[in-house]
């Protein structure tokens, strides 16, 4: 199959820009095939940040990888440019450790955490292993501090919780985020679900009105404002002192202390909050969305910024 030179451009700009990228079906939060389902658990688990590229909104890439790579599947995994596999080999990767020592993280030498548990969440894991005297409960935390409980064989290389005769298995890269953790059963309009209280979690990103805003701009001090829009929004309207976000901005952010307070805009909210999320995954621990975006900042702070 031959690749068309305005895709393979594409491809490698795509390649070029980011150091890990996903070619996959569906996307990070929604998967749309097991294979890539299980490529994204097993990224999850060791880097908080990454490019997925759904091939089902894009039928040149769709085609056009398979002949970049002479790879015939998806989902496709590259790193630093280079084709490491697909579903399979990743997985085998990851349990091997060479996965991790590909993706430049280290293989962490854990001890069994400290977890408690409430009685109603205790009660529901042994009615789950009632009966399968052989398996284990699994607690994962991925990188971007997303917890999971699933029942299954004890996997070789995990460490062992035991909590007053019910055994947890966790891998060593979810031990050193679960010290001291409670796993709670809670009950809302919904039903229940298991509820994760965790001390070592970034906390969540948080909302920011265009009043406190203008006031910390006002201030004079030092802020670090980011504006995630497209370009052509940008020709239209923005607030003084947003810096737009690209590939610039964000190694900037990168060489940041973890502790800076960073501000993200879009023109309603919704984007922004998706950026912010991302940096909250990757640590940063002072993250903030304006709610309502420049057009609440046109309609309640400066009416002489063009609303579109």
């Amino acid at each position: 199959m031959s690749l068309d030179p305005q895709t393979r451009q594409t491809i490698e700009s795509l390649l070029n820009e980011n150091p890990v990228v996903l070619f996959m079906k569906g996307n990070r939060g929604q998967p749309q095939c097991g294979f890539s389902a299980k490529a994204i658990s097993a990224l999850d688990m060791l880097v908080p940040d990454y490019l997925t590229i759904d091939v089902l909104q894009h039928a040149d890439i769709r085609e056009g990888i398979k002949a970049y790579g002479n790879w015939p599947t998806i989902p496709q995994l590259y790193v630093q440019g280079e084709l490491i596999g697909g579903s399979d080999i990743i997985q085998e990767m990851f349990a091997s450790g060479e996965l991790a020592e590909t993706l430049g993280v280290d293989v962490p030498a854990a001890d069994a955490p400290a977890i408690t548990l409430d009685e109603s969440a205790r009660e529901t894991m042994q009615r789950a292993l009632a009966g399968h005297p052989n398996m284990a409960i699994h607690l994962r935390i991925d990188a971007g501090w997303g917890h999971q409980l699933s029942l299954a064989a004890p996997a070789p290389g995990a460490l062992s919780v035991e909590l007053d005769g019910l055994r947890l298995q966790i891998d060593p890269w979810s031990a050193t985020r679960a010290e001291g953790l409670r796993i709670e059963l809670r009950e809302d309009l919904t039903g229940t679900a298991f509820a994760f209280d965790n001390p070592n979690a970034p906390p969540p990103v948080r909302p920011l009105t265009v009043q406190d805003l203008s006031q910390r701009l006002d201030a004079g001090e030092p802020v670090y404002l980011f504006d995630v829009r497209r370009d052509d929004e940008r020709a239209v309207a923005v607030i003084p002192g947003a810096r737009p976000w690209n590939a610039e901005t964000d190694r900037m952010i990168a060489s940041l202390p973890k502790d800076t307070p960073l501000l993200f805009h879009c023109h309603h909210g919704s984007r922004s909050r998706a950026a912010a999320e991302r940096y909250r995954r990757q640590g940063y621990t002072e993250v903030y969305n304006v709610e309502g975006g420049i057009d609440a900042w046109s309609t309640e702070i400066d009416p002489s910024v063009p609303r579109y």
